[in-house]
């Protein structure tokens, strides 16, 4: 690969440690694009790191049991558990004795025996049926990818290390945070559309960014979170010598079959 500040094209900056002999399949790409997934800006700039073990790819996927609640166990649920378990029985035999009734014996026009046989007849029955647990599904948020990133200083850890760990957290972090009052914005913002969009959004989100690891490439993503362990190594001047960068990263929307498929036979993906 290309050595740590280096590129292909002027104006491309790779910013990275030195893995020489490591296959560049094992080595994963950030890069900032657009929201149509379109690299970003006319500098190209690039972090370029390999994946620890532990990295994955997860998708979760909401289905619920709206009918649950529709059995006849959700509308008497402690009686609903006598029947079935024949914990009422017992109950009711207590009932008879403090009344002296038996079995043989009835109360008006009651035949205790019947009573008995009858209750009797719903143990080990249940209301549930595959009308009531049937599950629909009711969305998914976007896929994620949790991966630890490593960097480690061969020869300059300012440049190996401290570059492209500088560049993560800027692509991660909001672009810019308006420091101004409401009032000072609107005082400030000047006039149409753009001084609306000054003074109720003075803020810029963080970048959008692509990622490619092994065959697969999907843009535009998020940084959920990033993490960095203060604790790691560091040279005689106080820049990390080795460190492993957690990150969680998020397809900007939710995937669809087809595009799980245009990812894994092309080797890219973009939500546009």
């Amino acid at each position: 690969m290309a050595a740590p500040g280096q590129g292909t094209t002027a104006d491309q900056q790779i910013l990275s440690s030195q893995w020489l002999g490591l296959s560049e399949h094992l080595i994963a790409k950030i890069y900032p694009v657009d929201n149509r997934g379109l690299r970003a800006g006319q500098e190209q700039i690039e972090v370029h790191a390999p994946v620890i073990a532990g990295g994955n790819m997860e998708a979760t996927l909401n289905w619920q049991s709206p009918f649950e609640q529709s059995s006849p166990d959700s509308k008497a649920p402690a009686l609903i558990a006598m029947l079935q378990s024949g914990a009422l029985l017992p109950g009711m035999n207590d009932f008879y004795s403090f009344f002296g009734w038996t079995s043989k014996s009835g109360s008006g026009s009651a035949d205790v025996g019947a009573i008995e046989r009858n209750i009797k007849k719903f143990e080990g029955r249940s209301g549930i049926t595959k009308l009531n647990s049937t599950q629909i599904f009711t969305g998914m948020p976007p896929i994620k990818i949790n991966v630890s990133l490593v960097f480690r200083a061969f020869s300059d850890p300012k440049r190996e290390v401290a570059a492209p760990l500088q560049q993560l957290w800027a692509w991660a972090l909001p672009q810019k945070l308006s420091g101004d009052s409401l009032v000072a914005r609107a005082a400030g913002g000047g006039d149409g559309i753009d001084g609306a969009i000054n003074s109720m959004f003075p803020s810029v989100a963080p970048q959008l960014i692509g990622f490619q690891y092994k065959q697969r490439t999907l843009a535009p993503m998020v940084i959920e979170t990033i993490g960095e362990p203060i604790d790691a190594p560091i040279d005689q001047d106080g820049y990390y010598t080795e460190i492993t960068i957690p990150l969680t990263l998020a397809t900007l929307t939710a995937l669809d079959r087809d595009d799980m498929k245009k990812m894994m036979m092309s080797g890219s993906y973009s939500s546009n």
